[in-house]
């Protein structure tokens, strides 16, 4: 059997917001609230897989990784600038505004209000 990665939770300070940022930025679909009291606010990433933010008392932001293809690339970039969204190219300067990526030819790290730090790495 393959394993796949259905779903993670992802902590925020407001499941909805963070989400929508998130969608936002990645040109992704926010499903409908899930879970008990909707306590869910997924986001589907792909076919298989949905990351499920949930609103939690002194989150702590996690690391998330995306592979994408340079033309996925350049519009997450161009919608990082259009929002004012700071970025960078090192997960310790991520509002640097560089893209020159210390393992890819192009790669970027960028934050939301929880902490969360998203990369974004492409050829």
């Amino acid at each position: 059997m393959t394993i796949t990665l259905n779903h993670t939770i992802v902590p925020a300070l407001d499941n909805q917001g963070a989400a929508d940022f998130f969608a936002g930025i990645m040109n992704l679909e926010c499903l409908p609230l899930a879970g008990a009291h909707a306590h869910f606010a997924p986001v589907r990433v792909n076919e298989s897989l949905t990351l499920d933010f949930m609103t939690v008392e002194d989150p702590e932001g996690h690391h998330l990784a995306f592979d994408v293809d340079p033309a996925t690339f350049d519009g997450i970039l161009a919608r990082l600038k259009d929002q004012g969204v700071p970025y960078g190219n090192h997960p310790a300067h991520h509002d640097n505004g560089r893209i020159d990526h210390p393992l890819r030819p192009r790669g970027l790290f960028f934050t939301d209000e929880t902490g969360n730090l998203y990369e974004v790495m492409s050829d």
